[in-house]
């Protein structure tokens, strides 16, 4: 996942070879992430979220399909809902939210608990206590708007600038991959996909801060993974 270009990371300052300017990228999409709390492009991805007393289930990102509900319980054995049991809007559409609306009512005689005798998905929930339920699907923006790829540019060029050791540094870290320039190009980037992103109060850059500001999420909090 990328916010943008080698080309554009290099137009905003960025140097190195594609794979060092690639590793820039990657950390100013990173920070992008945790500053935002947003994905700006599509990503699969599986939330848990709070299921409300009415069976609205609000989501911390912006959703695009969802594939599979699943309650979450204790004994951690609850049954994937099939699609007839809930409905999707998405804040795509202007006016709407992200959400998962669980339509408490229907019946499935096959599933223990959720029979029509016994009251149906209403009865199963209300037995469970249900809480939370765990959604997976397709989250994001469809593209990446062009500011979020600009200030992506920006901050890979930043980000790079700020790890460029001093002449002293490097003497004293002789195992630093330093360039003609004094750049850092050794960036080492263990990091799972899934690790998750904390959440971070700026990017780094005041600047990149400024062209994010209305991409802020401040309606939800982290999910873990993201």
């Amino acid at each position: 996942m990328a916010y943008c270009t080698v080309d554009q990371a290099r137009t905003a300052g960025a140097t190195g070879t594609d794979g060092e300017v690639a590793a820039w990228i990657s950390a100013a999409t990173e920070r992008i992430t945790a500053y935002t709390q947003q994905l700006f492009e599509p990503t699969p991805l599986v939330v848990v979220a709070d299921v409300a007393p009415e069976g609205l289930v609000l989501l911390p990102r912006r959703v695009r399909s969802v594939t599979s509900v699943t309650p979450v319980v204790a004994d951690d054995d609850a049954p994937s809902l099939p699609s007839s049991a809930w409905r999707v809007t998405s804040s795509d559409v202007l006016g709407s939210v992200d959400a998962v609306l669980l339509r408490w009512g229907g019946y499935d005689d096959l599933i223990a608990g959720a029979e029509s005798y016994n009251g149906g998905y209403r009865g199963l929930f209300e037995r469970w206590g249900l809480e939370q339920a765990r959604v997976a699907g397709e989250f994001g923006y469809a593209e990446v708007p062009p500011l979020v790829a600009q200030a992506c540019a920006l901050l890979a060029a930043h980000v790079q600038a700020q790890a460029a050791p001093s002449d002293a540094d490097a003497q004293q870290a002789p195992g630093l991959d330093v360039d003609d320039e004094g750049n850092n190009v050794r960036i080492e980037d263990d990091a799972e996909e899934t690790t998750p992103v904390a959440a971070s109060a700026s990017t780094g850059s005041t600047q990149v801060d400024a062209l994010l500001v209305s991409y802020l999420n401040r309606g939800h909090s982290l999910i873990g993974g993201v």
